[in-house]
């Protein structure tokens, strides 16, 4: 994160009135500030290449550039926020081509400002997964309509690597899955992020999608 442990968030979303509520519950809150605003998708991908904050806030629907290109341009360069998707309904199959592409995970636009701080510093952390129920059920949805593929490198993963991506499919944070395995959270860290290194995944909610397309849980299995 950044200097002084502030976390820097950029705000993108057509409506005015949307932005000005999201700003002023990010800065009420100790440790956050809004370093940025965009109105559209292209003017999100510039203000955070100029701003580089820490997290985005990104709507799906906005003009010029909708928020999933948006999203997939910032993601595929080099450092990359977290970004959160912001939506109206938590059931679009945008939702799941967010995830798939690298998005932290979504957040109602009717969410109240408590579960939004949260949100931010959940994804910020990294050690958690963004509202765990709602996102392993709407990648469980869409991706137990295709048979599973299983890639090469799931061979890499060794025996407690394998169990570790069968935990972060559930949705379980760090100190979750410590606690399941018996291990310290310091070591879950160094298996995630080990996990995430050898599949080629940015973030849990990846990992997430992976652990479904590759057959590893399925769809009703993993809670």
């Amino acid at each position: 994160m950044s200097e002084a442990s502030t976390i820097r968030v950029v705000v993108a979303d057509d409506q005015a009135m949307i932005r000005v509520g999201l700003r002023m519950v990010v800065e009420s809150e100790p440790g956050m500030e809004v370093v940025g605003e965009a109105a559209d998708g292209v003017e999100a991908v510039a203000v955070v290449r100029r701003c580089r904050p820490d997290v985005v806030l990104m709507d799906i629907s906005m003009p010029r550039m909708d928020g999933l290109t948006a999203a997939r341009r910032l993601l595929d360069a080099p450092h990359p926020p977290k970004i959160v998707v912001l939506t109206t309904f938590d059931t679009d199959e945008n939702l799941y081509a967010a995830l798939r592409a690298g998005t932290s995970g979504f957040l109602l636009k009717v969410s109240p400002p408590e579960q939004l701080v949260e949100a931010i510093r959940v994804v910020a952390g990294g050690d958690g997964l963004l509202d765990p129920a709602v996102t392993t059920r709407v990648i469980a949805s869409f991706a137990g309509r295709h048979e599973p593929v299983r890639p090469p490198q799931l061979a890499e993963l060794t025996p407690r690597e394998l169990e570790v991506l069968r935990t972060l499919a559930r949705g379980l944070t760090n100190a979750e899955i410590a606690g399941e395995l018996f291990v310290g959270e310091a070591t879950v860290k160094t298996h995630v992020a080990r996990v995430l290194m050898k599949l080629n995944l940015r973030d849990r909610a990846q990992a997430v999608v992976f652990a479904y397309e590759s057959g590893v849980v399925r769809p009703g299995a993993a809670g």
